[in-house]
Order: structure tokens, then sequence, then C-alpha cells
């Protein structure tokens, strides 16, 4: 399993390189996406993960099947498990978001242990490339909302510490609830 990087390493910093639409379906960004997925796997907390999280400052990040399941509640012995897919996200774009913004809590594979509530938008449309590079547009709200936000940040070399308030250290196993 390739290692997550944390912060204060540089290429968290970076602003990401765009994937070159050709290269989508190249045994090299198919490997980066195989070992986002595994990385991703590796953390029972995980609900997403960006390239440059793994030392690779490409546009791509990765979202957990378990997040759309509907159920899904973050944290140790309530985690559900479920048979969604990982769904990969290449050259994402934030084409679309909500006014509303909702203060939610926030933590990062790349920012152990620490935790605070950052403001985001409450809803967010986002257009990318799938990993055989057909395009597609998802819309999302809530957690999904929130993680897009969090994961387009990674890729323009931004952190939620950055945005965060009420900064605290923090161990997984804490119960996702809405803002609470």
């Amino acid at each position: 399993m390739v290692k997550i990087i944390q912060s204060g390493h540089p290429t968290l910093r970076a602003h990401a390189q765009a994937v070159p639409i050709k290269d989508i379906g190249s045994p090299k960004i198919q490997k980066i996406l195989s070992d986002m997925k595994k990385s991703l796997a590796g953390e029972d907390d995980g609900v997403a993960i960006a390239a440059p999280q793994i030392n690779v400052s490409l546009r791509i990040f990765v979202i957990s099947g378990k997040v759309f399941n509907e159920n899904f509640v973050r944290g140790g012995a309530n985690m559900e498990m479920t048979k969604n897919e990982d769904k990969v996200f290449i050259n994402p774009k934030i084409i679309k978001i909500s006014r509303d913004r909702k203060l939610l809590s926030e933590g990062c594979l790349s920012v152990r242990p620490m935790y605070g509530k950052v403001r985001r938008a409450t809803r967010a449309s986002v257009e990318a490339y799938d990993e055989n590079g057909k395009k597609f547009t998802l819309n999302g709200s809530g957690l999904l909302a929130h993680i897009f936000q969090h994961e387009t940040d990674h890729l323009d070399g931004i952190l939620f510490i950055d945005k965060a308030k009420d900064l605290h250290e923090e161990h997984p196993g804490i119960e996702y609830k809405n803002g609470k």
C-alpha cells in the first residue's frame, strides 16, 4: 500500500496538474488509481483521497463507495459496509455550488489527528472523467458536497486546516453527524 503523506510535505501545497485525457487508460494512470483505492481502503475512517495525498501531483480524487450508502456512519463499530464501488474523478471541476453554507466537522487523512469545523456549500455539482475516460456530472448534497469541496481544495494545494475553526485532536471512532 502506498503511504499517505502528511501535512508539511510540499506536494500537498502544490497546484496539481491536469491528466491528459488520452492518458487516462494508460498503465501509469491506472496504477495511480489502484494505489489510491488501496490506500483509501486501508483507512477505516477515510471517505475520499486525492492523488496529492499519495505524493502524485495530478488532478484526481477517489470517493469511497461507502459514501454512496445512505446508511453510512463514520466510525468504528458503526461502520456499515456497502457493495458500492469507489468513484473516480479525473480532472474534476466544481461547476455549480449552492449559496447556502453549513459548518460541518471535517478531518483529513493527511492531517492526522486534527479535526475542525469547515463552512462549505451544502450542494455542489462536479464534472469529471471516470477511470475509462468517460465524462460525467455528479450532483451532491450534504456529506457528498462537502467531500467534493474538500478534495478539490487538495488539488489546489489547500488543506482543510486553512479554513477550519475549532481545530482539535480527535481519534477515529466518532460518529459522523451533520454539524454536531
